[in-house]
């Protein structure tokens, strides 16, 4: 039997050793959140920070700017918030309206503000591997990798994807922690192949239950980033679920076909329950690290 990834125990354990930390502070830790527009996933991730937050003692704030907003009024947002003293992290909810340009968005907010990681400074750090806020998901499937004592170092490890958010900072992750990485693409040659090689696959690619079996070395260790809605009842069947959830809309898939993963794996993520609550630890962890650093600086 596969040994199944489940992220719930590696989020209560992340976010229970934060509970001392936020503690010893002289005030809350505060985040700020932006959600400009009306994108109803958006709208649940964002509901589910700011629960987080309100758990662990964080003090979080909504910034709700019109979808009409253009991209000088959220950058002029941004630079308000980058000059409260009470505000340590600021996360810009992604995505954005169309018409804004949001790597201006992003890179408005301060590398010492940047509760995502993504800014260049941060991203700069984390190539040369000095310390900074770390992008969330990549950084919590480091903790689950760890957490259920999945060997890193000396093991090839393939992900699939390249974006900024997962891709690049979860190889150089890898990386740092002493695995030969190989950053496969959607022009990568012969890419079944190229994946068969993986000790450990992480699949970032966006598309439902692309990787296959074929993609799948017999007993590695598979991380599944993906989530995908599923409103086909016939290809929510074929995928292992169940006619009632596709109608009620909850039927999730990750990138990863689920009915081969549990059959070739020697160990992976589910989805739902997976990698998700990672990405919510490790954002409170990232806001917790960057007001522990404003503190001691003031």
């Amino acid at each position: 039997m596969p040994q199944i990834l489940h992220g719930l125990a590696v989020q209560t354990e992340i976010l229970t050793s934060l509970q001392p930390r936020i503690a010893k502070l002289t005030r809350p830790p505060g985040l700020a959140v932006m959600l400009a527009g009306n994108d109803p996933a958006s709208e649940i991730y964002v509901r589910t920070k700011i629960k987080a937050c309100a758990d662990l003692g964080i003090f979080s704030e909504k910034i709700a700017p019109p979808e009409t907003a253009t991209t000088d009024e959220l950058v002029a947002m941004v630079e308000d918030l980058n000059r409260r003293s009470d505000i340590d992290g600021i996360l810009v909810q992604m995505p954005l309206p169309k018409h804004v340009d949001s790597r201006r968005v992003l890179e408005a907010v301060a590398a010492d503000k940047d509760a995502d990681g993504f800014h260049p400074i941060n991203v700069g750090y984390l190539v040369s591997g000095r310390p900074a806020p770390r992008s969330c998901t990549p950084a919590g499937i480091i903790e689950m990798l760890k957490f259920y004592q999945i060997p890193i170092a000396g093991q090839h490890a393939v992900v699939l994807g390249r974006s900024d958010i997962v891709g690049k900072p979860m190889a150089l992750m890898l990386l740092h922690q002493n695995a030969t990485v190989t950053i496969c693409h959607s022009r990568t040659q012969n890419l079944p192949e190229m994946c068969r090689q993986a000790d450990i696959l992480v699949a970032a690619i966006g598309r439902p239950a692309y990787v296959t079996a074929d993609y799948i070395r017999p007993g590695a260790t598979v991380v599944d980033v993906g989530i995908n809605r599923i409103t086909d009842v016939a290809e929510g069947l074929r995928l292992g679920r169940t006619e009632e959830s596709v109608r009620k809309g909850k039927a999730v898939v990750g990138d990863v076909h689920p009915l081969d993963m549990a059959r070739v794996a020697g160990a992976y993520t589910p989805v739902p329950g997976g990698v998700g609550p990672l990405t919510i630890a490790m954002l409170m962890s990232n806001t917790v690290e960057l007001a522990e650093l404003h503190q001691n600086a003031g």
